[in-house]
């Protein structure tokens, strides 16, 4: 299997250095069009995987060669992160629309939508918002419902590491060790590193705008009850599934079937990939086209 990448038109995000505006930030807006980013592999129905907050589509990897060879599989990079554009505003119903278009664009208007934390709720809007656009619906650790904020340090860190500029990844990765305390957490974010021209590095992400809107990515994706295929996938020590979460669930997706994944926490497809594909993998061989509501 050999991927593809569907690149975005006009300028991309890894070139604007301290200070400077990224696309869709004042002085570039509409720079940058709202095509996504992806890497596409494998071949059948589409399949559409959207990764979690400071992340970029082969974060997903394991789980788009594990389905690659019963499905088309779409790895986007979400707004604002990766190779996408920057855009205002940042928000899960602002996120949506721009992965609605891709769907439309290069899937035939209709996909099956695995997300994971941010991604999962970014899935789920969509689902709510554009029923007829998802086939059927994965959430991989996450509730459809408002969290607290938990990642001040991980956005300390951040700033931290922007703000030293540092030349290596190794000077990278030390700054981000006087901050936290998990390497595996380390480790993902060192995956958002880009070492641009001037021999710096920087985050893929906009990390400006990703920290002014914190509050809006937290909070519940809004619409209809989608009433399509949906499977909650979470991890037995994530805390992100609590009994609250699953009723929230069952609210707005009524079909919704739960499966949890033991001795596996939030990084629950990284942690246990044999357990998790085998899951999803199962669900979305069974899934039925959704229904189709009026929509658009």
């Amino acid at each position: 299997m050999v991927a593809k990448l569907i690149s975005i038109r006009g300028a991309g995000p890894d070139e604007p250095g301290p200070g400077e505006p990224g696309p869709g930030e004042p002085g570039r807006r509409g720079a940058a069009p709202a095509t996504l980013y992806a890497s596409v592999k494998g071949s059948g129905p589409p399949l559409v995987l959207l990764h979690g907050l400071f992340g970029l589509g082969s974060n997903l990897g394991g789980v788009a060669r594990a389905l690659a060879e019963r499905f088309e599989v779409h790895q986007l990079d979400l707004p604002n992160h990766g190779r996408s554009p920057w855009m205002a505003p940042v928000s899960l119903s602002a996120m949506a629309p721009p992965v609605h278009d891709y769907v439309r664009a290069y899937c035939a208007g209709s996909a099956r939508i695995l997300g994971h934390s941010l991604g999962a709720k970014v899935a789920m809007q969509l689902a709510l918002s554009h029923p007829r656009a998802v086939t059927a619906l994965v959430a991989a650790d996450m509730a459809p419902v408002a969290y607290p904020p938990s990642h001040e340090a991980v956005f300390a860190a951040l700033r931290a590491v922007a703000g030293a500029a540092p030349s290596s990844r190794g000077r990278a990765a030390a700054i981000l060790r006087e901050h936290l305390e998990e390497d595996a957490v380390l480790q993902f974010l060192l995956l958002s590193l880009k070492r641009n021209e001037s021999g710096v590095y920087r985050w893929r992400f906009n990390l400006k705008a990703l920290a002014e809107n914190y509050a809006d990515l937290r909070a519940a994706p809004a619409g209809n009850p989608y009433r399509g295929d949906t499977l909650f996938v979470y991890g037995a020590n994530s805390p992100y599934m609590a009994k609250a979460g699953r009723a929230a669930a069952k609210a707005f997706f009524p079909t919704a079937e739960f499966a949890r994944i033991e001795d596996a926490g939030h990084w629950l497809h990284a942690e246990k990939p044999q357990a998790f594909n085998a899951v999803v993998g199962r669900f979305l061989d069974g899934s039925r086209e959704a229904p189709s509501p009026g929509d658009e």
